[in-house]
């Protein structure tokens, strides 16, 4: 049986060794599933033998540690601190050897240089040069510790001992501060995802209260939330009325009024009130473990961009030592009067400027931002794919009942005929109705209760027949007498006669004993954002807005003009959704595809669309599973914003592309030169990288 689980790599600060870590492992026999997720420092695997797997990735890196859990860190561990005390050492030889450098150019033989520039070359520089000879003796080539530990000693080979440690030294900083920047980051998204409560207070049937882990606690169990505590499972509220932050779940600042019946999830906040709630999910499959679920993982599912430059760097690599050696070698035996030294130290400036860290840290850094950005507004995305997927989009397609309107039937209009009254209108329609759950069953019983302050008694024990008939309505026989509820091609299939066919919006005709009786209008209102959602979407570049839903033309196009669509089909069973927008698919080749649904019935647009968009509040859970984005609140002004995220995450992937890639093509070409030196080529490497990792974290707020 395959399954999935998640371990910790302890040590892991190169993007490169990662991308190295996960194709290893990948290879491996008895290894069916493997992906290193850098951002978070863990590798997700399906494996027969956890400690082959552990002994491999010790044999490519040797200070990564396999660990089953994560321990969170705050502050220098003592690795660090270790790291920062050999900087320091070094630094202060360094200084010394520069103060100092006529007094020891009289030592014989240069001995005191030596000396000096030497132990802080290798106090700096050991685990470098050690790592780099390990994975040389584990066929790991070309990687930075290789391209760093040939430069400088090479430099060391032509006397240029200042540079050799300055180099060596200045890349340490360079890595030092890189890990604080990266830890940063993933501190930043770790505090995202900390929201999970650690305690419930459980209530036992004696009405003692026990303070237990919230695994403890079982479906059907009820628990006791005060004020300025976290829900710590979801459930619906027994009695209490309080305020609710939901913002960690929805985006929204605004808190939510709750009371007794009100739906609460797992992670939010209780304000100002004592809730009572009877638990309705287990931890493991609350609303917060789900997002934490989807937001921990989707920087597993890589975008293009990430996987290209991935395998970039492969040949990158090697490239950049071909052409370094050209450079050492070919002028100065093609060209007369060139020396050795001159193009062997450019080739070595090459070699310094020429690591791939700044591209194989900052572009997942960069997607994992946009992912933890879009997950504190609500936007749960699940994978760094989806994000370029959301930047393309061109055509969005939305679902119309709970999608763009509230999902609320209302009996809007009842309209009785032949002498009938209001009440006994709707006192038939409930009568025919009373063993539906439907909404619009709902909303006639719900109009019928308004009207007259109670239900009608003995519903459903004066029906005798009972026939629902799919797509048309009901015939019941109540009271001996035949009630016909349903659309106007039922009257016309039972051949009733009446008056009036067009009326807009969702009818319900109603007939006794063949005698036309009137109708009830039943509408369903656009949500309140839908017409600025629309206009939004328009407004970013987004060329077609549209609408495919089940309901009849009349309703489907009254929704549409109402909120500005652009199109719209009505009376679609969820196949020909599909047909339809495999159409759309075919039609804007130019840019992507979504579609926004929150049904059962969406679940297969969903599925087929370039990206599917869910309803997470009220949406069905085959509809949240099938979907790649999911809104934790049912705003549809998340729609555009997901768009925007995704557009803003590939920008800031590209600028960095483009610093990297620019700065490091620009100092290689000055080495080439003779205008850089290795300093200059330090900044070129460690530099850009941080600058990298630094604008990646930007996609976080």
């Amino acid at each position: 049986m395959t399954e999935i689980r998640k371990f910790h790599l302890e040590n892991l600060d190169c993007a490169n060794c990662a991308a190295k870590i996960e194709e290893g492992v990948q290879k491996m026999p008895g290894v069916r599933f493997a992906k290193v997720n850098f951002a978070t420092s863990s590798i997700h695997l399906d494996a027969d033998n956890l400690k082959d797997v552990e002994n491999k990735i010790r044999e490519m890196e040797p200070e990564v540690r396999f660990r089953s859990t994560e321990t969170p860190k705050t502050g220098l561990d003592a690795g660090a601190k270790r790291e920062l005390t050999l900087i320091i050492i070094s630094l202060v030889l360094f200084i010394l050897g520069l103060v100092f450098d006529q007094w020891l150019d009289k030592w014989p033989y240069f001995s005191g240089q030596w000396v000096v520039f030497m132990v802080a070359y290798l106090v700096s520089g050991y685990r470098v040069l050690w790592r780099a000879v390990q994975n040389l003796r584990n066929r790991n080539w070309f990687d930075e510790t290789f391209l760093m530990s040939i430069s400088t000693v090479g430099a060391i080979a032509i006397g240029e001992l200042p540079e050799a440690v300055g180099v060596m030294l200045f890349y340490q900083i360079g890595e030092f501060v890189q890990q604080r920047a990266v830890n940063r980051s993933r501190n930043m998204i770790q505090s995202l995802l900390d929201v999970r409560p650690d305690s419930a207070t459980l209530i036992r049937e004696n009405e003692e209260e026990v303070e237990v882990l919230p695994q403890e606690v079982s479906i059907g169990d009820t628990i006791l939330v005060r004020p300025g505590e976290k829900v710590p499972l979801d459930g619906t509220v027994l009695s209490g009325q309080s305020q609710i932050d939901a913002s960690i779940l929805t985006g929204e600042s605004m808190p939510i009024t709750v009371s007794e019946g009100s739906e609460v999830y797992a992670g939010t906040v209780n304000q100002n009130g004592v809730l009572k709630i009877l638990v309705n999910r287990t931890i493991e499959t609350s609303s917060v473990s789900k997002m934490l679920e989807l937001v921990q993982s989707a920087a597993n599912r890589k975008a293009r961009t990430e996987l290209f430059i991935t395998k970039f760097a492969k040949i990158y690599s090697p490239l950049m030592v071909l052409l370094a050696l050209m450079v050492a070698f070919g002028p100065p035996l093609i060209v007369p009067g060139e020396t050795f030294a001159k193009w062997i130290y450019r080739a070595l400036v090459l070699l310094v400027v020429s690591c791939p860290c700044a591209l194989v840290i900052s572009i997942p850094l960069g997607y994992f931002g946009g992912i933890g950005g879009a997950s504190r507004r609500g936007i749960l995305v699940k994978g760094a794919n989806f994000l370029d997927v959301l930047a393309e989009v061109r055509t969005v397609v939305f679902d119309k009942t709970g999608t763009l309107t509230k999902g609320e039937f209302k009996v809007s209009e009842i309209m009785p005929e032949n002498g009938i009254s209001k009440e006994s209108l709707l006192k038939l329609a409930v009568y025919a109705e009373s063993h539906s759950n439907h909404p619009v069953a709902n909303s006639i019983r719900q109009a019928y209760t308004n009207l007259t302050g109670d239900m009608p008694n003995g519903a459903k024990e004066v029906i005798t027949e009972y026939d629902q008939v799919a797509g048309y309505g009901i015939r019941a026989r109540v009271n001996g007498d035949t009630v016909v509820v349903g659309n106007d091609a039922f009257l016309h299939l039972e051949d009733i006669q009446h008056p009036t066919c067009d009326v807009p919006g969702t009818v319900i005709h109603v007939s006794l004993n063949q005698n036309y009786q009137g109708y009830l209008v039943v509408r369903d209102e656009p949500k309140p954002e839908a017409k600025a959602a629309v206009e939004q979407l328009h407004r970013i570049g987004v060329e077609n807005v549209l609408m495919l839903s089940g309901d009849q033309e009349g309703v489907v196009k009254s929704v549409s003009e109402s909120v500005g669509l652009d199109g719209y089909q009505a009376g679609l069973l969820p196949d020909e959704k599909v047909n339809h927008l495999e159409d759309l698919l075919k039609e804007h080749k130019t840019g992507r595809v979504a579609y926004v649904g929150d049904g059962i019935n969406d679940a297969p647009a969903l599925a087929r669309a370039d990206v599917g968009i869910a309803m997470g509040a009220f949406g069905t859970d085959a509809a949240k599973e099938t979907a790649d984005v999911v809104l934790m609140t049912d705003s549809i002004s998340r729609v555009p914003e997901a768009i925007i995220i995704g557009r803003r995450t590939r920008r800031i992937v590209w600028q960095n592309i483009g610093i990297a890639l620019g700065i490091k093509a620009l100092f290689i070409l000055l080495g080439v030169l003779g205008a850089a030196s290795m300093w200059e080529a330090v900044f070129a490497d460690v530099g850009v990288t941080v600058l990298a990792v630094l604008n990646s974290t930007r996609g976080l707020r």
